[in-house]
């Protein structure tokens, strides 16, 4: 099979359960930030990080690619069994990962600018391209509302990454990069 259909060509592509849109659709460009959005994170993955924190990402990237599935279907005929779709439990299992994380941090005293380690410096990356996803997403409510639960999963993957950078810094032994009031 050829990786190039040539169906694309004109500016359109296709979604799952029938149905053409053109590329620079709201929703083409939500599920195209989620899909940056792991790229970064399989990026993330290249620096050294310890097996758990690998893991949970792995994790992770295959829940995006299920998340920009959902948002790639035509709506109202989503595809149901083709993915799996993120549930309570995966909310709940990036909170449990942020929560075990920060057990071995200090309280945040201020506010934290992107930085310190290689590590950190993805993470904060991934985080900001999270955000990005996360109001792409958002937008898509005025026109095909995506399911709740998309946009919290997002919104709780965000405070994961920034949670990750921070560790990334202390387990390195580097401060994390504190923001300063200009004039100060």
């Amino acid at each position: 099979m050829k990786i190039y259909t040539k169906t694309g060509d004109e500016g359109e592509t296709g979604l799952f359960g029938g149905g053409r849109v053109s590329k620079a659709s709201p929703r083409v460009w939500a599920y195209g930030e989620v899909d940056e959005l792991n790229s970064v994170l399989g990026l993330a993955r290249t620096t050294p990080i310890d097996e758990r924190v690998d893991a949970t990402l792995a994790r992770v990237q295959s829940e995006l690619f299920d998340v920009g599935a959902e948002l790639a279907c035509t709506p109202g005929r989503a595809q149901k069994g083709f993915v799996p779709e993120i549930d309570e439990a995966c909310v709940t299992r990036l909170e449990q990962a942020i929560d075990t994380a920060e057990e071995e941090l200090a309280p945040l005293q201020n506010f934290v600018l992107p930085g310190g380690t290689l590590a950190a410096a993805h993470f904060h990356l991934a985080r900001t391209v999270c955000r990005r996803a996360e109001r792409r997403v958002v937008a898509l409510e005025s026109e095909d509302a995506p399911r709740p639960i998309v946009v919290r999963y997002l919104n709780r993957l965000s405070d994961l990454l920034f949670v990750l950078a921070r560790l990334a810094n202390h387990r390195a032994g580097v401060p994390d990069v504190p923001w300063s009031k200009r004039g100060a």
